[in-house]
């Protein structure tokens, strides 16, 4: 069974969605998604709960201790990508490249493409929770993130991320 709930946050209404395994997304609702995913229930799961949870603590501008339990549907890569998210610290950075050249290692390989990892990123299902709103460009460029820079930029304020780079001349 797939179940859904909002959640309001200072810069955007969330939906969160789960099934009995874990989260399976959460992800800001843009102006055009104002209808309810009709294949979902509408209920406040323990899971869901757990979830409100850690996103109270983390919109009150503090990094929560745990982890909700996750679902995360993607292939093995976009998998292991997302996992290599979870790892940036809170308030941190990463680039493209650096998450690239980490996975290479683990994979044995000589060479990733860092736009292999941008579409991993781009893909990841669960914002916020899998940070990657922490992902940056070469030389530490604000890039793109599927619900805008504005939020992006929120997010890491919010973790009191050093912005003075991004914004350098």
């Amino acid at each position: 069974m797939e179940y859904f709930y909002e959640y309001k946050s200072a810069i955007g209404d969330i939906t969160i969605t789960s099934n009995e395994t874990g989260i399976t997304g959460v992800r800001f609702k843009r102006q055009s998604e104002n209808e309810k995913p009709y294949d979902k229930i509408y209920k406040e799961t323990s899971t869901i709960k757990e979830t409100e949870k850690w996103l109270d603590i983390y919109f009150s501008g503090k990094n929560p201790e745990f982890i909700p339990s996750l679902n995360a549907v993607g292939t093995e890569f976009q998998k292991l990508v997302w996992k290599m998210l979870l790892e940036i610290p809170y308030g941190k950075t990463a680039t493209y490249g650096e998450i690239a050249r980490t996975i290479a290692e683990i994979k044995n390989v000589s060479r990733m493409s860092a736009q292999a990892i941008g579409g991993a990123v781009g893909k990841n299902p669960i914002a916020i929770i899998i940070p990657c709103h922490r992902v940056v460009g070469k030389n530490g460029n604000m890039t793109g993130y599927a619900y805008g820079i504005d939020k992006k930029i929120a997010l890491l304020e919010l973790e009191r991320a050093d912005m003075g780079k991004f914004f350098e001349d």
